[in-house]
């Protein structure tokens, strides 16, 4: 990564200028958030399995198949990547191999969540977590298996949905005291519960999640500032929007028997080769192959 890393933007965004990160589901759509201006994203262990695998988020991709998809989008942006790693993928032990894993991918930023396994999407129903103590232990052992100083290690609680809000205060605190630098409380319900966990943790960098039609109400990063969080995210904006213009363009398709009507709408074959470097490799092709001859095209 040659960009800033997600401490060094951090330091930059206090509560009142809170980081914006949309969330990248494959190389290219890392590209665009790129080139839109955006300083880092988040690789959604959700956007992953839907965009990737066709799957739900419950459990069934490995940390091989999430880290795969990190280090492509590492290889094709120089932005800091915040990236989701479920639970850790087993036990404390099994964290420190999962860090270590996602580091060499090029994550700067590394979630681990507090759920069992096999978990679940944030906003589904029917998650449980683990106990607070086994929790803390997972984020010791994250903290400890960071082999770049630069890396920062994000505890995510899902306790509010599966006990309550009091508890999920109390594991927030508990995982900042275990050495987590940010923490990022799930599924808040209300304003008033992003706004509550905010003054509870006062001085705690937090993440809020701005995922559509989930369990939380859809607030303005400006408000979310105001409240205190310095990191918010949009994991599936970008995802969900792709996804209604392809069936946008199927319907019209089907419908008409053209795309004419939508060219306007499409991405531009000029932008895609800019974005993914086409003039770099005719630049290759011109000093390193040579040109073919009329004898060696007649061999």
């Amino acid at each position: 990564m040659a960009g800033a890393s997600f401490r060094q933007l951090l330091a930059r965004h206090d509560a009142g200028n809170p980081l914006l990160v949309p969330g990248a589901t494959h190389a290219f759509m890392a590209k665009l958030i790129q080139d839109a201006g955006f300083e880092a994203l988040y690789v959604s262990g959700a956007g992953t399995a839907a965009t990737i695998f066709g799957l739900p988020d419950v459990g069934l991709m490995t940390m091989t198949e999430l880290v795969e998809n990190v280090s492509r989008i590492n290889d094709a942006t120089d932005i800091a990547i915040f990236a989701d790693a479920d639970q850790g993928f087993g036990n404390a032990v099994n964290v420190i191999r999962t860090v270590r894993e996602y580091e060499k991918a090029g994550a700067s930023a590394i979630q681990i969540e507090d759920q069992t396994f096999p978990k679940k999407c944030g906003h589904m129903d029917g998650k449980s977590v683990v106990s607070l103590e086994e929790m803390v232990g997972k984020i010791r052992a994250a903290c400890d298996a960071r082999t770049d100083p630069e890396t920062i290690i994000v505890a995510r609680t899902d306790a509010r949905a599966t006990e309550d809000m009091d508890r999920a205060i109390r594991r927030a605190v508990a995982y900042a005291e275990a050495g987590a630098e940010v923490i990022f409380p799930e599924a808040m319900r209300t304003e008033e519960e992003f706004a509550r966990m905010a003054q509870e943790l006062e001085g705690v960098p937090l993440v809020a999640n701005m995922t559509e039609w989930g369990k939380s109400p859809v607030v303005d990063a400006k408000s979310l500032g105001e409240m205190g969080y310095r990191i918010v995210i949009f994991p599936s904006a970008p995802m969900r929007a792709a996804q209604q213009a392809i069936v946008d363009v199927l319907v019209e398709l089907r419908e008409h028997g053209t795309q004419r009507g939508l060219l306007d709408r499409m991405y531009h074959r000029k932008e895609l080769y800019r974005l993914v470097g086409l003039d770099d490799i005719y630049a290759a092709e011109e000093r390193y192959i040579p040109a073919r001859t009329s004898d060696a095209a007649a061999s």
